[in-house]
């Protein structure tokens, strides 16, 4: 495995592109763009302030840079470096920006979540759209770009408007049965909407696009509900990761639960092979020292590899202390690979930030340390 030098950047703000050619990292107030398989640097951007946030645009053209404090977003393009967009909401203040699916279009929530404004690079048109609800996931978009499903919050009741993304007109708006609804998410196909209570309340609730209420499912009562929502990439199964440390998985004929999956501290299971990396430390000679790094008194050269544990296998876990606030108990991450067979969850809340699949569906990358549950998308298998 080889390693570049390593380059600076502020508020772990570096991405590539969505067409993997660009890596764009920012220091503190510029931003710079390089060149992913060479990492020279092709643009260097000068912002007003220190950047808050940064997004590509779909197509890799444009980078969004805002500035939350000073309620500015700026705007640049890799093919025109001399045009650039300044966007400035004012008095009423910037809490969240982000692109519009085509990637022609800026979505800025003010302060208090009074409302969203909807800005075109093309048409330089403005829409206003009222009512945002601030919560976990109160705005999600339809696979192909055409719908934005937004959560709305009027006279201390819970609505969903759907708007169409090519002039923004209201297509639908219905009044959902939640009590403090949490967030929404379209399935992949576009057809289904699923909308979640707060942890409050264990209720997830699937409607279709005209609004009407297809089904409604809570697993218990009296506790701690919903904590995580995704759909499976054929839009086939949908995982809801509960606070109880469990993940269910509903079917899309049905709505029901057609199985569950816990993340037990044991592994019993004789037909699971787990993996357990080590590290070797070996001395080195004199004529390696520029090779390795100085620990302590002595050089050493450290390898990994992986041994195979035996059964069973007891999996360090850290227990929560139930009398602090906000304790981080519950499967708060959940990750589909791409042709659907298989689930990665993540229980608790400690390290892991992110899971992602890799195109292929046959390996799964992980930000941090935490314990991972891989299910394999049949009801005919009981392998976990």
């Amino acid at each position: 495995m080889n390693f570049s030098e390593v380059f600076k950047q502020s508020n772990q703000l570096c991405k590539v592109s969505p067409d993997g050619k660009y890596l764009a990292t920012c220091v503190q107030y510029r931003l710079v763009v390089r060149d992913v398989s060479t990492l020279q640097i092709l643009q260097l951007y000068t912002c007003l302030d220190q950047i808050s946030h940064m997004d590509w645009s779909s197509d890799s053209l444009f980078i969004l840079c805002a500035m939350y404090k000073r309620g500015l977003v700026q705007v640049w393009s890799l093919e025109q470096p001399d045009w650039h967009c300044k966007i400035d909401e004012g008095s009423i203040g910037l809490v969240s920006s982000r692109w519009s699916p085509d990637g022609r279009h800026i979505l800025n929530t003010t302060e208090f979540h009074l409302r969203v404004t909807v800005w075109s690079l093309c048409t330089k048109a403005v829409s206003y759209i009222k009512y945002p609800k601030a919560c976990q996931k109160g705005i999600d978009f339809s696979r192909d770009g055409c719908y934005m499903a937004l959560a709305e919050r009027r006279d201390c009741k819970d609505y969903v408007s759907v708007f169409v993304c090519d002039d923004w007109h209201l297509l639908r708006h219905f009044e959902t049965e939640t009590q403090d609804l949490a967030g929404l998410e379209w399935s992949p196909n576009g057809c289904v909407l699923a909308v979640w209570d707060s942890c409050l309340e264990y209720k997830v609730l699937l409607y279709s696009l005209d609004g009407r209420l297809l089904s409604a499912y809570s697993a218990y009562e009296w506790s701690l509900g919903v904590k995580s929502v995704t759909w499976s990439p054929n839009s086939q199964f949908l995982a809801i990761g509960s606070y109880d440390e469990k993940v269910r998985i509903l079917n899309h004929i049905t709505w029901k639960k057609i199985t569950q999956f816990e993340h037990p501290s044991s592994i019993n299971n004789t037909k699971a092979v787990v993996y357990k990396e080590v590290e070797k430390r070996t001395a080195v000679g004199s004529d390696d020292l520029s090779l390795h790094i100085t620990i302590g008194t002595a050089l050493y050269n450290t390898r990994s590899k992986y041994e195979i544990c035996p059964s069973p296998v007891q999996i360090p876990v850290v227990k929560p202390d139930p009398d602090r606030a906000n304790p981080k108990i519950g499967v708060s991450s959940l990750a589909f690979s791409s042709d659907s067979r298989y689930l990665a969850t993540k229980n608790g809340g400690f390290q892991v930030q992110s899971l992602n699949w890799h195109r292929s569906g046959d390996s799964l990358m992980l930000l941090g340390k935490e314990q991972l549950c891989l299910c394999y998308m049949d009801t005919d298998q009981e392998d976990k």
